[in-house]
């Protein structure tokens, strides 16, 4: 079996920040054929998920183009609102499924907003 050589498949892989660095996560999410987790927003992440919502806006101050998912363990009234106003792309559960996190990564990158069904 002729594995693909690494920098082919990176160059097509969405790159995604995690905000704060989540090491198990970042593995899940690197497990994802088509979804590279780096460390550095100077890498120019297509989508970061972070966790504050204060960190939207510094991200985007650095990067318009960054889409970003606020992930969130629980819905909270008006968060949803909040998250979207502050330039965000979506809201996500944190302690949902891998496979779930990485389709909404892929849905942000395209540009559609992304809220949780369980958050909306």
């Amino acid at each position: 079996m002729d594995e693909m050589p690494v920098e082919h498949r990176q160059a097509r892989a969405l790159r995604v920040l995690l905000d704060p660095h989540n090491p198990a996560l970042a593995l899940q999410l690197g497990l994802q054929p088509d979804i590279e987790v780096v460390r550095d927003p100077t890498a120019r992440p297509a989508v970061a998920l972070v966790e504050e919502l204060a960190a939207v806006t510094a991200l985007l101050e650095d990067d318009p183009e960054c889409r970003i998912l606020v992930m969130t363990g629980s819905a909270h009234p008006g968060l949803r609102e909040a998250v979207l106003a502050a330039g965000a792309a979506g809201l996500v559960l944190r302690d949902g499924r891998v496979e779930d996190l990485a389709d909404a990564v892929r849905r942000a990158s395209t540009g559609e907003t992304v809220v949780d069904p369980a958050l909306g």
